[in-house]
């Protein structure tokens, strides 16, 4: 009798266990049918010791992806900063398809500048394949005749080809793939570019088994003015392109329209409000700004690449020297963020430029560059010229309006007893930096050595494409001021 009373007991725990499975497998199927629940039910699969942190900017990655599975969106480009998962959205988006969306006939290539980088993404597209947890839900085997790194294939009859961006003859698919098809060393290089593009143009689009169903998918950061991204946009063949850049620019707003109607805006209100705070806080981006250089943050976080040279600066036109010569006479100019700031916004940059003059050649001696507030501002200006001596004279701008004036009045009674002046700018900012461009191109400007020669080189040979344009302001200031002997007005202050 209790033998029998026990294997009901068991009979019963193992139906309930059965039952408790069955409604699990369903719930987890329901929550998989779009690519941000597979992601999120998935991710210990593929990452068990890193926290997943999904914010909007990742969402709408999967919906575009999402949409492309439609076959709403044939072409697409997402130009996004490292570090947002974009490898791995790709990888989770082919086993979505395969499993949950019951698409094992898909045919994948997978391309990237980097041929470890995409094996490596090949395997954890397998490796996510065979795990029991995708086996239980959705039993989709891989054949044994071709099973390897570079490529395998399921029963379903779809495959996983990954190839270098290089070597992209010979192979169709349903879908293709392309995760960065330049490298950071060599976006730069003419040649190396080129290559690139050509391979783009000529390699890329007859690589669909479809021409009219099947799909490209680009993921990347901008490098380069002139690098694949924007030939596919040049180009226009209908890419959609979701463009994020780490830090909002209401000029760059993106927004993407699919079948006619809007599908995408980028919900950024403040201009500099940052993509994903939950994983890039503002301390990290400061540091990747002093890490990378104006330039290269530009490309890769705000994607909008600049030239490094060509512009009205080049690089090589600036020898740096470790001393000036005795009898220089000298200037600070100081270009000043504005006094009212967007809420949640960070301070913009002031700059304080030193530079002397002597015997025809004007020496950038010193820069002063920080995010400081308006009390900041006040302490460092004063503490700047007690350092530069009586000897310095100092120029500041006048913003347009009471309020300028207004500030200009406190900031030259703080400096009492200094040969202090302002002036208010006039023109263009590219026409008032032509005098600096003639005498940098004539070798008339040397830089003072000194850990801030990188940040400066980076946005002045930027200019005007650059995203911060601060030191180009008091740069050409402070030439125009010693250049032209101009007299500082003080007028009405």
């Amino acid at each position: 009798m209790m033998r029998q009373i026990r294997q009901e007991r068991a009979r019963r725990a193992a139906e309930a266990e059965r039952e408790r499975v069955a409604r699990d497998a369903e719930r987890i199927r329901a929550r998989c049918q779009t690519l941000e629940g597979f992601i999120t039910e998935f991710w210990d699969v593929l990452e068990p010791k890193k926290e997943l942190k999904f914010g909007w900017a990742l969402r709408a990655m999967c919906h575009h992806l999402e949409a492309v599975t439609e076959g709403r969106i044939q072409f697409l480009m997402m130009t996004v900063p490292p570090g947002m998962m974009k490898s791995l959205v790709l990888v989770f988006w082919t086993a979505w398809e395969w499993g949950p969306i019951e698409r094992p006939d898909m045919q994948v290539l997978a391309t990237s500048y980097s041929q470890p980088n995409v094996l490596r993404d090949n395997v954890k597209l397998r490796r996510l394949v065979e795990s029991e947890k995708f086996q239980t839900l959705w039993p989709l085997k891989l054949r044994d005749d071709q099973n390897a790194k570079g490529k395998f294939e399921n029963t379903g009859s779809g495959f996983s080809e990954a190839r270098p961006f290089s070597s992209m003859t010979g192979g169709r698919g349903d879908r293709v793939k392309i995760d960065d098809p330049h490298s950071t060393e060599t976006a730069e290089s003419d040649t190396e570019r080129a290559n690139a593009v050509r391979i783009f143009r000529e390699g890329i689009s007859d690589r669909l088994n479809d021409v009219t169903k099947s799909a490209i998918v680009i993921i990347m950061q901008r490098l380069h003015e002139q690098d694949v991204a924007a030939v596919a946009l040049e180009l226009d063949i209908g890419f959609i392109h979701l463009n994020l850049p780490m830090e909002f620019d209401p000029d760059r707003a993106c927004r993407t329209y699919v079948d006619g109607e809007l599908f995408f805006e980028d919900p950024r209100t403040v201009d500099g409000e940052l993509l994903f705070p939950e994983r890039f806080p503002p301390t990290e981006i400061e540091r990747l700004k002093r890490a990378k250089g104006s330039y290269a943050y530009s490309g890769q976080y705000q994607q909008r690449p600049a030239p490094r040279s060509g512009g009205m600066f080049q690089r090589g036109d600036f020898e740096v020297v470790d001393a000036v010569p005795a009898g220089a006479v000298r200037c600070r100019a100081w270009d000043f963020a504005a006094t009212q700031q967007a809420p949640g916004k960070q301070p913009d940059w002031t700059v304080g430029l030193k530079m002397a003059y002597a015997a025809g050649i004007f020496y950038v001696e010193d820069v002063r560059r920080d995010r400081w507030s308006p009390n900041d501002v006040e302490k460092n200006l004063k503490s700047t010229a007690s350092q530069d001596g009586l000897d310095v004279r100092i120029r500041m701008p006048e913003d347009p309006g009471a309020a300028g004036k207004a500030d200009a009045a406190t900031k030259v009674k703080l400096l009492a007893g200094y040969n202090v002046g302002v002036v208010r700018p006039t023109g263009e900012k590219a026409v008032r930096a032509k005098p600096a461009s003639a005498q940098a191109e004539a070798g008339n400007v040397k830089l003072i050595r000194g850990l801030w020669n990188d940040t400066f080189l980076d946005e002045v040979c930027s200019f005007p494409n650059a995203q911060f344009d601060d030191q180009v302001d008091a740069f050409a200031d402070a030439l125009n001021e010693l250049a032209l002997g101009s007299t500082f007005t003080l007028d009405n202050i």
